[in-house]
């Protein structure tokens, strides 16, 4: 078992930054890469980002791309993701998730652990 633990979410306006944090304990010997997704409400879960943990080799979605910084700190079994020029439609209920695939697969069910969420509102 995996537990992720995500923090940072808030309320900010629009052209703002907030820092998310994913903290990784329990079994995480299995883990390579790890992810970031968000879901909006009444709206399907998205890939956000995600991070090679071995290499820190990143990946984005095409709507972050410019504006977000995925990185890791393995010592800290933490992963970040670096949120500017926030936008009124990035808000969403933000997950981290770990997967034992060797490199980023921007798709949810290729993800086994999960974190519980947390809540990034963008104000306009």
């Amino acid at each position: 078992q995996v537990q992720l633990n995500e923090s940072g979410g808030g309320l900010v306006q629009a052209g703002g930054s907030l820092r998310l944090s994913c903290a990784a304990s329990g079994r995480t010997f299995n883990t390579h890469t790890l992810g970031w997704f968000r879901q909006a409400p009444g709206k399907e879960r998205t890939f956000v980002s995600g991070i090679v943990l071995s290499s820190g080799a990143p990946r984005y979605a095409d709507s972050v791309k410019g504006r977000f910084t995925i990185s890791r700190d393995n010592a800290r079994n933490t992963v970040y993701l670096q949120m500017n020029s926030l936008k009124p439609e990035d808000t969403a209920v933000y997950y981290c998730a770990t997967s034992n695939y060797v490199v980023v697969v921007p798709a949810a069910e290729k993800y086994e652990y999960w974190g519980q969420g947390t809540q990034v509102t963008v104000s306009s």
